[in-house]
């Protein structure tokens, strides 16, 4: 038998309330996206407010226009984040499934989803006001840490996402592990990494107080350096992250038991490492450009 502990007593649901014959539930999950864009919009709104923090002592936007972003952002995380899941991760189950795309509750978002889906939309909304664009991003690569770290605590308390299995003291056994996915006995605890955790603590802890440190040296004034830390940081913690996250399902195969979405003989890549891929190269090079300038 592996080492492991056994997993929390915690319930993914807060409250459940029976109406109308039917259960409604408020989840942790929505709690952790209704918590980090609230702070994310508060954390902002302190950050215009400074216009000391600004090239020219001039932010990019008003608080007021802040909160109109707000809703732009909102769109960009859930469309971008389930049309993310629906291409990148399971395009041909959706194809012959349309009608499942906007049935969010049964789960699948995807974080480069997201990404994509708030940069079209704070692109938009910074085009429609003449913000600076790459000030604006800025501020809301300084809102986000907090946001994916209360999403992947949520990730652990859905005891979803987990990671790959281990003999290391910390590894958690998850409820809801199938048998097949473990080389253990069938019947026998399994345990596997508690990947969710390592994410919140280095995507969200980490890379904020990273970006914290940045801030407090001036670096809003060097626009582009702050969202290029961020998405180099985010990247490589996330790629070297999975190597411990067990694949989603759908890659994970007889002749391909790591779940590699690339693989060429006996190396390979998953389809998260591939997406961070993007993000790091971007990310480098708008920190090159902004020590240029």
């Amino acid at each position: 038998m592996s080492a492991g502990i056994p997993f929390p007593d915690l319930s993914p649901e807060i409250v459940s309330i029976p109406l109308f014959g039917m259960e409604f539930a408020l989840r942790w999950y929505a709690l952790a996206y209704i918590a980090g864009l609230l702070a994310g919009w508060r954390i902002a709104v302190a950050l215009v407010k400074r216009p000391a923090l600004w090239p020219g002592d001039t932010p990019p936007m008003t608080p007021k226009q802040v909160e109109d972003l707000l809703t732009a952002v909102i769109l960009g995380v859930i469309l971008g984040g389930r049309l993310g899941y629906v291409l990148f991760y399971q395009p041909g189950y959706y194809l012959s499934r349309p009608w499942e795309i906007p049935m969010l509750w049964s789960g699948g978002m995807s974080f480069h989803g997201g990404l994509l889906g708030v940069v079209v939309g704070a692109w938009w909304f910074s085009s429609r006001i003449k913000a600076p664009k790459l000030q604006v991003a800025d501020m809301l690569a300084l809102a986000a840490p907090l946001g994916l770290m209360l999403g992947r605590i949520a990730n652990f308390i859905n005891a979803e996402l987990w990671g790959r299995q281990t003999d290391l003291p910390w590894g958690v056994i998850f409820p809801g592990v199938r048998a097949q996915d473990c080389s253990q006995p069938v019947g026998e605890p399994c345990a596997r990494h508690p990947s969710q955790l390592y994410e919140a603590g280095l995507e969200g802890l980490l890379l904020g107080l990273v970006l914290l440190v940045l801030l407090r040296r001036g670096a809003l004034r060097t626009p582009g350096r702050i969202v290029g830390v961020f998405l180099a940081g985010y990247g490589v913690a996330r790629f070297a992250v999975e190597f411990v996250r067990q694949p989603d399902a759908q890659f994970v195969g007889p002749g391909n038991p790591l779940g590699l979405a690339l693989h060429v003989g006996g190396w390979g890549l998953t389809m998260g490492q591939i997406l961070t891929l993007p993000m790091i190269a971007l990310g480098v090079w708008l920190i090159v450009r902004s020590r240029r300038a």
